[in-house]
């Protein structure tokens, strides 16, 4: 049996919103059927990398934080940092750990993510 992921999904209230902050934060378009209620990235292609993203209208607003939450890399830590938040995140705090060193942020919904910086 083989098993992999194929979708990360967020739960938000506006789909195609969010799915328009996530798709400039990743450079990919936002398939072409998106709405209010569902939209995704990279699912109706299908040619791109997995997992894809999908955003998933729900009734209930986000009450606490996220038990998963995406990691992204870069090389260039503070210009992305300072490019996510002209495009709606929220900068958080910033940690050096085992490591490693990174900032959480929010996505415009509230979602908690990370930029760590690439190791050279």
């Amino acid at each position: 049996m083989n098993t992999s992921i194929y979708a990360v999904t967020f739960d938000c209230e506006d789909a195609a919103k969010l799915a328009e902050f996530w798709s400039q934060v990743l450079d990919k378009p936002v398939d072409g059927d998106a709405s209010a209620d569902f939209a995704s990235i990279g699912l109706n292609e299908q040619t791109s990398a997995r997992p894809y993203m999908m955003f998933t209208k729900v009734p209930e607003g986000k009450t606490a934080k996220n038990r998963l939450h995406l990691d992204l890399t870069s090389a260039d830590l503070e210009g992305t940092v300072r490019r996510l938040v002209s495009l709606g995140a929220r900068k958080g705090k910033e940690f050096t750990e085992s490591g490693f060193h990174w900032v959480t942020l929010t996505d415009p919904e509230g979602n908690e993510f990370d930029v760590i910086a690439e190791q050279t």
